[in-house]
């Protein structure tokens, strides 16, 4: 059985610390990080179901890993929309485990991923978008998986959103990393009125082809929409038919697909 390990390296790429084993690791790190620094989770040819903390003060997920991942820890800017104790101190925790099957087996939330990050990764659910207000990690996309459903303001954490922009052609993108069985949307949309405006309607379409129109309201509140089971590997969340409002920022909060493995 192959091993799967954790590696922190800095901006030169010199490993800094690194914990090995064959179905859990865990990794206390005792100096603060600099900026630069990444986290390295090896895994070989072991795609699957793992349980991933990459600092004990933001948590875990249940994710589907198709390789290995490389992080960069955010610093300045990029931080903004993480709790302020997520990677600050000089001691931290990380860990990894092998799912077991009854963890990943029943009905649940398929879209929450506390790490996800731009770019093209092994780690899914994975979260993009056309747009991202300025570029801002406050407005990013992966702001809509990440579990935090407050949608009373915005900015910095705990506010967090997709932000899109203005853009009338913007579009988030849920990919699975396999193929999953859902039958459940709920999503969150930011009510911080009078700054926010909202949608009247959404349009989901999914992987097979197949669409399916959200009628939405002025609400921060959750709105649930459920369909016939459908096997998916990815959706997209789009057609975004603004209201009469006068504000011109709606916005995400957050996103849930629930279903079942395949």
């Amino acid at each position: 059985m192959g091993q799967i390990s954790i590696k922190l390296v800095d901006k030169e790429g010199k490993t800094l610390s690194i914990g090995r084993g064959e179905n859990e690791v865990n990794l206390v790190y005792c100096a603060p990080y600099q900026e630069g620094d990444r986290i390295h989770i090896e895994i070989g040819d072991q795609k699957g179901f793992y349980w991933l903390m990459l600092d004990d003060a933001r948590g875990r997920s249940l994710v589907y890993l198709t390789g290995n991942i490389s992080y960069t820890i955010p610093f300045g800017e990029k931080r903004i929309n993480l709790s302020p104790n997520t990677f600050a101190g000089k001691r931290h925790l990380l860990w990894v485990r092998k799912a077991y099957t009854f963890e990943t087996e029943g009905y649940r939330n398929l879209s929450e991923n506390l790490w996800d990050q731009h770019g093209d990764v092994n780690c899914y659910p994975h979260a993009s978008a056309n747009v991202e207000t300025r570029g801002e990690s406050v407005f990013a996309a992966m702001n809509a998986v990440d579990g935090v459903t407050v949608t009373c303001c915005h900015g910095e954490w705990p506010y967090q959103s997709w932000g899109i922009n203005r853009r009338e052609d913007a579009l988030l993108r849920i990919d699975f990393g396999r193929t999953v069985i859902a039958d459940r949307i709920i999503l969150y949309t930011r009510a911080d009125y009078p700054h926010d405006s909202w949608w009247d309607q959404a349009t989901v379409t999914f992987s097979d082809g197949s669409s399916m129109v959200l009628p939405l309201k002025k609400t921060g509140s959750a709105q649930e929409f459920t369909f016939e089971e459908k096997k998916l590997d990815y959706l997209e969340l789009g057609q975004l038919i603004k209201s009469e409002d006068p504000s011109p920022f709606p916005a995400l909060v957050q996103i849930q697909v629930y279903g079942r493995e395949k």
